[in-house]
């Protein structure tokens, strides 16, 4: 049974995939990639891996949608004819196709036990990592605890993108927004649904930032769903409400505590003449330290994410209010 969900899941992937390829109404391409990003979300709760379908639906399905959204602003609803034939890059795509399929042939089947990535350090992980680390969602112990360095220099690297867009369009000061852009803003009944909603986000943004360790979710997705609250409150109170609550000039520099948290947390360990990132460093009983640090890296993380989300949209919002 699980293997026909998956196929029929994958059918209408490669039909989306298809139909975005054939279109050129780039409101719909946007709009269908949403859809792809939950059918791939969907795929990824089937093959148990709810850690990454939570981040495909917050991040795919989600706030990448509105700001594709919101890029899709400042430039034309349709894609402009192309001047050259696509037989070339057609052909590029079948030849690159056959042999990413041919290199498969040679991987384990799918589920195989012997196959080397379970025999790798992902036994050891299993094994080890409920005495070492103490926590029962396997995903964040691995992330944040055995992998560290490398969740750090992807904070780092969600950071410098958030930097970049900022030096690229700037961020300025909210300007007055044209009378035709106030349509969202002036639905009463919006309003009211969107006031019931923001708190439970936020709230559940919480659950998920502090419950990381014991369930699916961590920094990355509450700082998706943080982020989430915010647009949607910008939406439908305008740019210049929400700014009153997180004003633009506090977002690098929240970006940067955040990721100043999750560094300060490996100087703690070398200080404490431990390897870097070492969060039994922080504790008596090094069980407890890995807890704290995972907490405090986890934080920084979803500081992070928040900060760089929230102000893309303000840059985008921004730019489109200018136009």
């Amino acid at each position: 049974m699980e293997n026909l969900i998956d196929i029929i899941l994958l059918g209408f992937l490669v039909m989306i995939a298809i139909a975005i390829i054939r279109l050129r109404d780039l409101f719909a391409i946007v709009i269908l990639f949403g859809i792809y990003s939950f059918l791939t979300a969907v795929l990824f709760m089937d093959l148990d891996a709810v850690d990454v379908a939570f981040t495909e639906a917050a991040v795919g399905a989600g706030v990448t949608t509105v700001l594709m959204l919101s890029s899709l602003y400042l430039t034309s609803r349709w894609e402009a004819a192309p001047r050259h034939s696509s037989f070339l890059p057609l052909l590029v795509v079948i030849i690159t196709g056959a042999v990413l399929v041919y290199s498969t042939l040679d991987a384990p089947l799918y589920g195989d036990p012997s196959a080397p990535v379970h025999q790798h350090v992902a036994p050891r992980y299993i094994q080890k990592g409920p005495t070492e680390v103490g926590m029962p969602n396997m995903v964040t112990a691995v992330l944040a605890s055995y992998r560290g360095y490398d969740t750090f220099g992807e904070t780092f690297v969600i950071f410098t993108a958030g930097l970049g867009v900022m030096l690229l369009l700037g961020i300025q000061k909210p300007h007055k927004p044209r009378p035709e852009l106030n349509t969202i803003e002036d639905e009463i009944v919006l309003k009211v649904v969107v006031k019931l909603l923001i708190p439970l986000i936020l709230l559940y943004g919480l659950y998920v930032q502090f419950h990381g360790d014991f369930g699916a979710g961590g920094g990355f997705q509450a700082g998706v769903i943080f982020a989430t609250g915010f647009i949607l409150y910008d939406l439908a109170f305008g740019e210049k409400e929400v700014r009153k609550v997180v004003p633009a000039h506090w977002l690098p520099r929240l970006a940067a505590l955040g990721v100043l948290i999750y560094g300060g947390v490996g100087m703690i360990s070398l200080l404490n003449n431990k390897p870097f990132l070492d969060y039994s460093a922080l504790a008596h009983d090094p069980v407890h330290g890995q807890h704290l640090g995972v907490l405090l890296v986890e934080l920084g993380v979803g500081i992070t994410v928040f900060s760089v989300i929230l102000l893309i949209f303000y840059v985008l919002a921004n730019r489109r209010r200018q136009s």
